[in-house]
């Protein structure tokens, strides 16, 4: 009789991939470069809107968390690696430096950027922070979309060019304010001697000489 045939896990028929191979990558910033191929020319355009991560933004003003990221972007096989070109629009909310008011934007921007095969000539002689790379079968876009993004945001955004921010007194919005709005300034040093005449020529102050009156 002959031996029965201990069975593997996972055995399949010739040419089967495993799931995972198959799946899409979990990250949505990670594009799948199988479908481009390595033959200079190849071209594939990609449109779609991601959710935005946290950390795109400066002090004041940046990209909300989870708002849609609008991609339109065209991938090119060349010799060197994988051209990416195209426009990115994403919406902006923060505060006036000035006033400190809400400010709402969208910025559109361009992208343009290389990222070279591992061993390739590009890769070889350019140091590890002075090119982007390809990662085995992806590409991962959110790296320079997010240094694309957060250089192109104002380090003291406006909500208008002549905002004339707050009052250093009283702290309100100048815009809002009349033309004329001031405050009086009073030197310090002479506060209590002010306080002091206020009192002694109020009416009625013991030690003051009472009106005469009429006969």
């Amino acid at each position: 009789m002959p031996a029965a045939v201990p069975h593997r896990s996972g055995a399949g028929s010739p040419g089967h991939r495993p799931a995972d191979a198959r799946r899409p990558a979990a990250n949505p910033w990670k594009i799948d470069l199988r479908e481009l191929g390595r033959r200079p020319g190849a071209l594939q355009e990609l449109d779609r809107t991601i959710p935005a991560p946290a950390d795109w933004r400066v002090e004041l003003i940046g990209v909300p968390e989870g708002a849609g990221v609008d991609l339109h972007l065209r991938l090119e096989s060349v010799m060197e690696g994988v051209l990416v070109t195209g426009e990115l629009d994403v919406p902006v909310t923060g505060s006036c430096a000035r006033c400190l008011e809400p400010v709402e934007d969208r910025l559109s921007l361009d992208v343009q950027e290389l990222f070279a095969y591992e061993g390739s000539t590009t890769e070889a002689t350019s140091e590890e922070d002075e090119v982007r790379r390809v990662e085995g079968d992806f590409l991962d876009l959110e790296p320079l979309l997010r240094d694309t993004v957060v250089l192109s945001l104002p380090l003291a955004p406006v909500c208008t060019e002549n905002c004339a921010g707050l009052c250093v007194d009283c702290g309100q919005r100048l815009d809002d304010l009349p033309a004329d709005h001031a405050h009086e300034v009073l030197d310090q040093r002479w506060a209590a001697l002010t306080e002091r005449f206020a009192t002694t020529s109020s009416p009625g102050t013991p030690g003051e000489n009472p009106t005469p009156e009429e006969n």
